[in-house]
């Protein structure tokens, strides 16, 4: 399907020359073109510029022709396919956002932990009582692969018509060899069948399973001797990950299993210092990991460790909303020149909600970033932090047509000020327009 989109109002995030993140300053500053067109084909983005600079000619019984005025050459359609043509008058263009951390696979909802959040029971201590991960693992143990896979296309549904076009799924709610696989299964069928681009995480040790209570060190040689080798002859997961805080797993943990991990090729992606100071960061940038997560604790040192690093921190606004954490020090951390990303976190127990929209308006509200930082922390840098930012994240020749287009509203900055409304309201994804009836299973 060959795309011309017209009469934009802004084209926002656009990009002339590939820029893998930004950091620091660079953050707050989002080229945009006003006045604007883009036109896609065969699922790219092959130009964009002014209003004033095409025009379009339909010769009877063939595919559109776009004339460039103030350039010298030639873009056409698909030799077997027609032109589409949108009109986006007082309307934005946006590249899709990018949900570099979420674990949207799971087998129902813990409301009911929500309501022991109410009466002041701590994530620590519902962990304890059976609940948080361990609750989602019992669930998930009882549910089928065709039962995941329904609900979590759902999910996925749900995040594609406000604007995510690329998320990254991880597993660690099956805590065992069978369930875990499971897991991770159920995210190369969701690849297989959904639009979005979606990139696979294997996190087995993402919480202690009751029966190694006391012999953790026995778990972690589970996940180091059967878990990684298998995940790995199957081709199941890009990345890895372990939840290294606080009553969870420990650097010296995290240190053996990145390792292991790495050595059947998989990057590193690291849950660190949500809940204490945790050295998780630390061994995160020692492995170079492609991204370290949450960050709530994060100081000087963990600064300094990061300056310089290929590491991407990333913020998860939507846990530390719902459960009441402290916030990171985003600004501290951009000043002293880091570069930022944001990402939902979508799960069933700490941030049941996969709305990039709001992250994007949590990061303008709690961390006080700009609108032009927050949108690049949701576009470009959290592209980087999955490990997609070559393909995705900005608006740029030869990438990847996910976009999406916006109501009328009157500028980039209404997106986080108007935190309660839809303004998505056409996407776009691999240069196809997606409509809102959903996705469904099919053999």
């Amino acid at each position: 399907m060959a795309i011309l989109i017209k009469n934009i109002k802004a084209l926002i995030q656009v990009e002339e020359k590939f820029r893998p993140n930004v950091s620091g300053k660079e953050m707050a500053s989002l080229p945009t073109v006003k006045d604007a067109w883009i036109f896609i084909d065969e699922g790219r983005i092959i130009d964009f510029g002014t209003k004033d600079s095409y025009e379009i000619r339909l010769p009877a019984g063939q595919a559109g022709i776009m004339n460039h005025e103030k350039s010298t050459h030639k873009l056409t359609s698909s030799p077997a396919q027609q032109l589409t043509t949108i009109d986006a008058t007082g309307k934005l263009v946006f590249p899709s956002f990018c949900d570099s951390h979420t674990h949207l696979v799971y087998a129902g909802s813990r409301e009911i932990e929500y309501i022991d959040k109410i009466k002041g029971l701590s994530y620590e201590e519902i962990a304890r009582r059976g609940g948080g991960i361990l609750n989602s693992a019992k669930r998930l143990h009882k549910a089928s692969e065709e039962e995941l896979v329904e609900h979590a296309l759902a999910r996925l549904n749900e995040i594609m018509m406000l604007g995510t076009g690329a998320v990254e799924i991880k597993s660690g709610y099956g805590l065992s060899v069978e369930d875990e696989l499971k897991m991770l299964r159920v995210v190369r069928r969701l690849k297989e069948i959904s639009p979005l681009t979606v990139v696979a995480t294997f996190l087995g040790a993402h919480a202690l399973p009751e029966e190694y209570k006391g012999r953790q060190d026995e778990f972690v040689d589970l996940v180091i001797n059967e878990m990684i080798p298998q995940v790995a002859a199957e081709g199941l997961a890009d990345y890895i990950d372990v939840f290294c805080d606080r009553g969870f797993f420990t650097p010296e943990d995290t240190d053996r299993i990145l390792l292991a991990g790495m050595k059947y090729g998989m990057r590193p992606k690291i849950h660190a210092n949500e809940l204490e100071y945790s050295g998780g960061i630390q061994v995160g940038v020692k492995y170079n990991a492609l991204s370290v997560d949450h960050l709530e604790y994060t100081g000087d040192e963990e600064i300094k460790c990061l300056l310089g690093s290929e590491t991407m921190p990333t913020i998860l606004p939507g846990a530390a909303f719902f459960l009441g954490l402290q916030h990171a020090p985003v600004r501290k951390m951009m000043d002293a020149g880091l570069p930022l990303a944001m990402a939902s976190d979508f799960n069933p127990g700490s941030s049941p909600s996969g709305n990039m929209q709001f992250i994007l308006s949590l990061a303008c509200i709690n961390y006080r970033m700009l609108p032009e930082e927050a949108i690049n922390a949701v576009t470009l840098n959290s592209a980087y932090a999955m490990g997609v930012s070559e393909e995705l994240g900005t608006i740029a020749r030869g990438k990847k047509a996910n976009l999406f287009i916006t109501r009328p509203i009157p500028g980039y900055e209404f997106m986080p000020y108007a935190y309660g409304s839809n303004k998505v309201e056409t996407v776009i994804l691999g240069g196809k327009v997606i409509t809102n009836q959903g996705l469904r299973i099919t053999e």
